[in-house]
């Protein structure tokens, strides 16, 4: 396993309980192919696929409540979900293994009182013992693997108490006063864009020259493609039935539920289509690579101008000259590209970096001017007074947009300097700090800080915890090289 860098979840413990919280939603819903098997061994601890797979539906569901609507598989794979999910089924079960040393347990009594409050089994108020099984079964699982996973998760909630750190009242008083500091500040706010630049073609050529190398065409591509559109036909119901009993897991929903074979009915016509034109593609490109048909269309096409999936770019990219790619779909149609050359990118002339030359000579004169100008301003400094500012005071600041005052205001409480100037892009901001003061928080701002304080420090725990673990404890994989389905 890859040594984490820091501690994965921190918030997301109990995945069991979590989900019977959320009333068992996507529990058992995501099909991985078999249901048996270890995907780990941690220490004397066996890590079944079942629970790598329990792991990542709950993450997945998290994950969807977080992002919404647009969260998909897509998405989850450019998180590289299944990872996260796996290092952290790793994580748990090194706790887990230091429990066992420690001779930490869970009893049948702490499991019975954990089912009796659980809402998903309850029936007029009270804990149902059919309509727990019921529940069970409608998510496919059974009473002895959920009581086996609840057993696992209470046993990491008992581990959780055991290093759970509390800040210390002088510790939190200390960074209360810290965070809720005020200063009494002037200030003024010099915008770049207010700047007026003269730009002059001469003065552009003389600029242009002394940056030609910023300036440079995309490299180039002289290729040669052929296409093979689509099969258009008529799939028969045997045939959608037969492929989706085969290839099911492939066609989910937005949030990875598999869809029923009448939800899928297009798409699996869609794939059926697809996989018979590739066989057509294939016999195309081999009768290409031995010269017995000749490609269609030949042309030169800047690298940025591609207009295939980026992994189909890469290829080319990473091709050699005189290499034919395999097939590869684009727009309904597979295509078949050889390539002949590839040209260096080549210096811009004046006129073709025009734009690009423009808009960077003023920028960079700007920022000069900008610059210039707020060292004369700094140095007899009167600006405009605001009163006491706290580093939430985002809105007082007036001349910024929220993220740059909260920028400015981040930066301004992290100088050990009285006056100076902060530049943020495209504005410069001076400032004299007239005055400092304590202020006194109330029990929201005091409840804040605790929380910002033992979660920072707990995690620094945790992670520490971890480093010893992985080395205390044997990890053997047989999960490598992850990724999502």
């Amino acid at each position: 396993m890859q040594r984490h860098k820091r501690w994965l979840v921190i918030t997301i413990w109990i995945s069991t309980i979590a989900f019977v919280g959320a009333g068992f939603v996507g529990w058992g819903s995501y099909d991985y192919g078999k249901k048996q098997g270890t995907v780990a061994v941690v220490g004397d601890r066996q890590v079944s696929l079942d629970e790598y797979q329990r792991e990542y539906s709950f993450l997945y569901e998290q994950y969807s409540k977080m992002f919404g609507e647009q969260f998909n598989q897509e998405i989850a794979k450019q998180l590289n979900l299944s990872e996260i999910a796996y290092n952290l089924v790793i994580q748990k079960n090194l706790l887990l293994s230091y429990a066992d040393e420690l001779r930490l347990d869970v009893t049948d009594e702490d499991i019975a009182k954990e089912l009796i409050q659980m809402p998903a089994f309850l029936k007029d108020g009270k804990f149902n013992k059919e309509t727990y099984v019921q529940v069970l079964l409608q998510n496919r699982t059974n009473p002895t693997d959920f009581e086996n996973s609840l057993k696992r998760d209470l046993l990491l909630q008992k581990m959780e108490n055991v290093f759970k750190i509390t800040p210390s009242n002088e510790e939190l008083n200390l960074v209360a006063k810290l965070l809720f500091i005020e200063d009494n500040i002037d200030i003024a706010v010099i915008d770049s864009n207010n700047l007026k630049v003269e730009t002059p073609e001469n003065m552009l050529k003389i600029y242009w020259e002394s940056n030609k190398d910023n300036y440079m065409s995309a490299p180039s591509y002289d290729v040669q493609t052929q296409t093979v559109q689509l099969i258009s036909k008529e799939v028969t119901q045997e045939e959608i039935e037969e492929y989706y009993s085969k290839f099911k897991s492939e066609f989910k929903k937005a949030d990875g539920i598999i869809k029923t074979i009448e939800e899928a009915n297009e798409d699996i016509s869609k794939a059926i289509l697809v996989q018979e034109t590739k066989k057509e593609a294939l016999k195309a490109y081999l009768d290409l690579k031995k010269e017995k048909e000749t490609f269609s269309k030949q042309e030169i096409v800047f690298e940025n101008e591609f207009k295939y999936n980026l992994e189909n770019i890469k290829e080319i990219i990473a091709a050699k000259e005189g290499d034919i790619l395999k097939p590869f779909l684009f727009n309904n149609s597979f295509v078949i590209l050889k390539l002949n050359k590839k040209f260096d990118s080549q210096p811009l002339d004046f006129k073709e970096a025009y734009t690009m030359v423009h808009s960077d000579y003023v920028m960079t004169e700007r920022q000069i001017q900008m610059a210039q100008k707020a060292k004369e301003m700094l140095e007899n400094f009167k600006g405009e007074n605001l009163g006491y500012v706290n580093r939430t005071s985002s809105a007082k600041i007036p001349g910024l947009n929220p993220n740059e005052a909260n920028d400015f205001l981040a930066r301004l409480f992290a100088s050990n300097e009285t006056k100076g100037m902060i530049q943020l892009d495209e504005k410069i901001v001076l400032y004299k700090i007239n005055d400092v003061r304590f202020t006194e928080i109330d029990n929201a701002q005091k409840e804040a800080v605790m929380n910002t304080l033992t979660n920072l420090q707990n995690n620094e725990l945790m992670n520490n915890l971890m480093n010893s673990l992985e080395n205390r404890y044997e990890i053997q994989s047989s999960l490598e090289n992850k990724k999502d389905k």
